[in-house]
């Protein structure tokens, strides 16, 4: 608290600061992504990885981390151009540029997973014999 923006700020003043706010609130997709993959490893050891729920929650992985780097994009170029001029941004640049290719490349993994468990579902539904 004695550098930057924080120079003469109380606790209660650095914590109603409009970007943590914003930061708070684009942290629920994430703590979303994370309920839905512990749910999908639930799954797994449940035996029922295969099936439309399974897909369900990894549509929902896919949007959410989708949309958690829409969230940082906004909050780098929020900081990009409004950052104080004696701050040094390149720090939050860096790990908001980690945090977006790291949302894409879940989402891209989310997808994939997705598309496979679908072909798996169709191919157990043609194998399925006739009663």
């Amino acid at each position: 608290m004695t550098e930057g923006r924080a120079t003469n700020l109380d606790v209660f003043s650095i914590y109603s600061d409009p970007f943590i706010l914003y930061v708070y609130v684009a942290s629920i997709a994430f703590f979303i992504i994370l309920y839905k993959a512990f749910k999908l490893l639930s799954y797994i050891g449940q035996h029922r990885v295969f099936s439309s729920s399974a897909i369900k929650i990894l549509k929902r992985i896919k949007y959410y981390a989708i949309v958690l780097s829409i969230l940082i994009v906004m909050a780098g170029a929020y900081i990009k151009l409004f950052h104080h001029l004696d701050d040094d941004p390149a720090g939050f640049l860096a790990i908001y540029a980690l945090g977006v290719f790291a949302s894409i490349v879940i989402a891209a993994t989310a997808n994939v997973f997705e598309m496979i468990v679908q072909h798996v579902i169709a191919m157990k539904a043609e194998n399925k014999p006739a009663n």
